[in-house]
């Protein structure tokens, strides 16, 4: 499907377009790692993570569309590895994403609307973008409420957010370090922000049901009693994220399987290595 190029210009006041590109000066400061993006281009494709993860925005997307069948800002999207699942799918998406490696590697996967950007520098206009995903993000940022009232401002009335986020502070590792997270989340603590900054919930679960134990014991454990590994080891990040075969992979298939059918159905998994939200703007009251 041929995704249309949209005019960033008329919804933000600080772009200019090069070579199909839009750009603004740097703003935000995002806490992420400098090879963060070349790293996880090497791993994205051949990533049972990343692959399920996919799966299960689609299908959270697919339940809550953007209102009016509109455009879905991927902010914070990396290589754009989310932003072209969702346009294979049917819904057009902006990538915004401050590094330039990223936008680049998106363009490669052929995601047609790029951003190179901040949020907070775009200066875009209140109330006019009808969706946005952050996927992984939120916990790169220090001040999370001040940002997602930042989101809640651009956001048309009844517009959405589709948020994921790692979850459980017990899980924390040098991974987290290495990836530049302030820290992690359960499903009450990043229902209250939301909340605070004034959306409304319409669903929530966590997902990756099975991968708390293993990450406890192979991450969160040894960094615990000082062994944990900081993060850096490309070998080993690519074997955490391969695509198991035999009987496991076979299980691990049907534990997928199993937690997309109830996300399709809005029902709740109570126990996961990711939250996951969707949250809408309320309508104006006046």
């Amino acid at each position: 499907m041929m995704v249309p190029f949209l005019d960033f210009s008329l919804i933000a006041n600080n772009v200019e377009l090069i070579d199909g590109i839009w750009y603004s000066k740097q703003g935000l400061n995002i806490s992420y790692p400098e090879e963060g993006n070349s790293t996880f281009f090497q791993l994205e494709d051949n990533s049972f993570w990343f692959e399920h993860r996919n799966s299960v925005i689609v299908e959270v997307i697919r339940k809550f569309p953007p209102p009016g069948g509109e455009y879905l800002l991927d902010v914070g999207g990396g290589n754009g590895f989310v932003a072209s699942a969702i346009e294979k799918n049917g819904i057009n998406a902006i990538l915004v994403e401050p590094g330039r490696t990223g936008i680049l590697n998106a363009k490669k996967r052929g995601v047609n609307n790029l951003v190179c950007s901040s949020l907070e520098d775009l200066q875009i206009n209140e109330s006019s973008i009808p969706a946005i995903g952050l996927f992984d993000v939120l916990e790169h940022i220090e001040m999370d409420k001040d940002f997602l009232v930042q989101i809640y401002k651009t956001l048309k009335f009844k517009g959405r957010v589709y948020l994921t986020v790692p979850a459980y502070n017990f899980l924390w590792s040098g991974e987290d370090i290495y990836a530049g997270h302030y820290r992690r989340y359960n499903l009450d603590t990043i229902t209250a922000i939301f909340k605070e900054a004034g959306f409304l919930i319409e669903y929530k679960t966590y997902f990756f049901s099975i991968l708390p134990f293993p990450v406890f014991i192979f991450r969160s454990l040894p960094f615990k009693m000082g062994l944990g590994r900081n993060g850096k080891n490309i070998n080993k990040k690519a074997d955490d994220h391969s695509k198991r075969e035999g009987i496991t992979g076979r299980i691990l298939d049907r534990i997928w399987s199993w937690e997309e059918r109830k996300i399709m159905k809005s029902e709740i998994i109570p126990f996961g290595g990711s939250c996951l939200i969707v949250a809408k703007k309320p309508a104006n009251k006046k």
